[in-house]
């Protein structure tokens, strides 16, 4: 009997798997087919202005995913700020642009967007060249985290919405890095859906890195962040910023690499209509 009963749990869990992402995938595609709620749309059409610039099936596709992740991420508010719709709406839209085009997962190590009004201050310990350990205040607009969350300044957060062609986006920052981070730590270089790809993918993402870190040496202005130069993973992260709000510039400017980021994220954003066009 007790040998009876653990096969029968076996082949209840096995058949659990093998029916879990069928299920889920069923689940998601009821939530994209439902009408976007009215209330919400006013909203990404006020706070988001760069949904504006997206061809018709990619607002679509926009507007679904949405749903979806609204629908699986929790949010929570953080030195007294109260979770809204408003807040729900506008961080999860310039989220899920990075997932347009794309076959997703919706951030599955993502489980929960902790929301500060402003600006917040971390500390960490940082060792010194002398081996002492010492502690550190930053005050800092966003961070992503491997361990499930997402931390961002809603001031920045909205600033960076209502801005869409300063290379400057705190949301699309943090949510590339949770793209990296998939694999369970940043490296920026994130699945390009096929072993292949790296060998280009690390040639061009090297030699744009070496070139930024330089410029930053230097003091020599660049299109991206000096941020960018401090690791490989903050370089990818800066550079998915410019790559949606400046894409133009970065397409004349850094052609190799606004290249390989079409390819990944699938969408040209340089297509783009212009707003209110």
């Amino acid at each position: 009997m007790p040998l009876l009963f653990i096969a029968s749990l076996a082949a209840l869990f096995a058949t659990w798997v093998v029916a879990e992402p069928f299920l889920i995938e069923r689940r998601r595609a009821k939530l994209r087919s439902r009408p976007f709620p009215e209330k919400w749309r006013e909203i990404l059409e006020r706070r988001v202005p760069y949904a504006r610039l997206l061809p018709r099936d990619l607002r679509r596709q926009l507007e679904g995913h949405m749903q979806v992740f609204l629908a699986e991420k929790s949010f929570a508010g953080c030195g007294g700020l109260e979770i809204s719709d408003e807040v729900r709406v506008t961080i999860a839209a310039q989220a899920c642009l990075l997932i347009l085009n794309r076959r997703t997962d919706y951030y599955p190590s993502l489980t929960q967007i902790l929301v500060y009004p402003g600006a917040f201050i971390i500390e960490r310990l940082r060792a010194e060249p002398s081996g002492v350990l010492q502690e550190q205040r930053q005050a800092l607009s966003g961070e992503s985290w491997t361990h499930g969350q997402v931390v961002v300044s809603w001031e920045d957060a909205l600033e960076g919405a209502a801005i869409v062609d300063d290379g400057r986006n705190v949301v699309i920052h943090e949510f590339a890095h949770q793209l990296d981070q998939q694999k369970g730590y940043a490296n920026g270089a994130p699945w390009l859906g096929r072993r292949d790809r790296y060998a280009r993918w690390s040639q061009v993402m090297l030699a744009e890195f070496a070139r930024l870190q330089q410029q930053a040496a230097i003091g020599e202005a660049s299109l991206f962040s000096h941020y960018g130069a401090s690791s490989p993973a903050e370089f990818f992260a800066v550079v998915s910023e410019v790559f949606f709000e400046q894409p133009r510039e970065m397409a004349a400017m850094h052609p190799a690499l606004y290249d390989e980021l079409r390819t990944f994220y699938r969408v040209d954003p340089a297509t783009f209509a212009t707003i209110g066009a």
